[in-house]
């Protein structure tokens, strides 16, 4: 008898180049990150440990800056999922954020609320038993006037959104210089004035390019309701006003010249883009102002730092020599 040879079937095209499923658990983590705003919060925690090595003349205690860092992060973050889910029915609509995680269903509504939950406890356990009071107090409010009082009530009320918001992520240098020495100074205060006037030419240039946007959700931003041509003046004051307060920390000796000379190029630059966008404006240049406004803090946020440990270097010197 013959002998019946099995059919072996080809792999079909589909089963040879069908690509290996990414880990569920990292496409999950993936999304609640999502949540805390990255990108934002790594900002926030920047000025806020800036404000933690200017707090003190040395190195800050590093159980103080480890654990306010982490406190400080865990309530960014957990301010950024309640606004998140505050803010999921405009968020499905807006170009600009129709890929986030609850507008797409990739989390629910109540996975983020367990998740903002969570971090803001841990934040506050950590703040308060690990740092000080006064650090744990602080950040529950600039959690609470960001979460709830600005993305409740005031980014839904009025055109001044950013401006009177903006006081809660300005809070983050405060925070930082608190969980070092436990008590707010002068200089604590300067830097939250910086952070305060950079927010709304920060903010404005991006809503002049995604004005429709945010007038189909009906949210009241500034261009919204007064037009481009208001927002663009309104953009090239606030730039000038916070470029004359970037001039205090030299003039309050809190730094020296190198910090000085820094600030003059970053301001030229930021006053640069700010006149160009008031006489000539396009929405390329819109979102090349709005970038450049995040350079223009770090940058100046990193010669503060620089500058602060120069001048002690140099008040050290004698010290050493003899």
């Amino acid at each position: 008898m013959n002998r019946i040879e099995p059919v072996r079937m080809k792999p079909t095209a589909s089963a040879v180049a069908a690509p290996t499923p990414r880990p569920r658990l990292a496409l999950r983590a993936r999304e609640y990150l999502a949540l805390t705003k990255p990108r934002v919060v790594a900002l926030i925690v920047f000025t806020a440990v800036v404000g933690m090595f200017l707090a003190t003349p040395g190195l800050p205690p590093l159980g103080a800056l480890v654990l306010g860092t982490l406190g400080i992060a865990l309530a960014a973050g957990s301010a950024a999922a309640v606004n998140h889910i505050l803010d999921q029915r405009a968020d499905a609509v807006m170009a600009r954020t129709r890929a986030r995680p609850l507008p797409t269903g990739h989390l629910t509504t109540r996975a983020a609320a367990v998740f903002a939950a969570v971090l803001g406890a841990l934040s506050m356990a950590i703040l308060a038993l690990g740092v000080n009071w006064l650090t744990a107090v602080l950040t529950f409010v600039s959690l609470i006037g960001y979460s709830f009082i600005y993305t409740v009530w005031l980014k839904h009320s009025t055109p001044q959104n950013i401006v009177i918001g903006g006081a809660a992520g300005a809070a983050p240098p405060i925070l930082g210089w608190t969980a070092i020495t436990g008590e707010v100074a002068p200089d604590a205060l300067l830097l939250f004035l910086i952070v305060f006037l950079w927010t709304p030419p920060h903010f404005w240039a991006l809503a002049l390019y995604r004005a429709q946007e945010y007038a189909k959700v009906n949210i009241p931003m500034l261009p919204v309701i007064y037009g481009r041509e208001y927002t663009q003046l309104q953009i090239l004051l606030y730039t000038v006003m916070l470029a004359a307060v970037t001039l205090m920390p030299f003039a309050t000796r809190m730094s020296g010249l190198p910090y000085l000379a820094g600030a003059l190029v970053l301001n030229a630059g930021f006053l640069y883009y700010a006149w160009r966008l008031y006489r000539d404006y396009s929405d390329a240049l819109a979102r090349k102002t709005f970038r450049y406004s995040i350079h223009y803090l770090t940058l100046l946020f990193a010669l503060l730092l620089a500058d602060h440990y120069r001048l002690h270097i140099l008040k050290a010197l004698p010290a050493v020599a003899f």
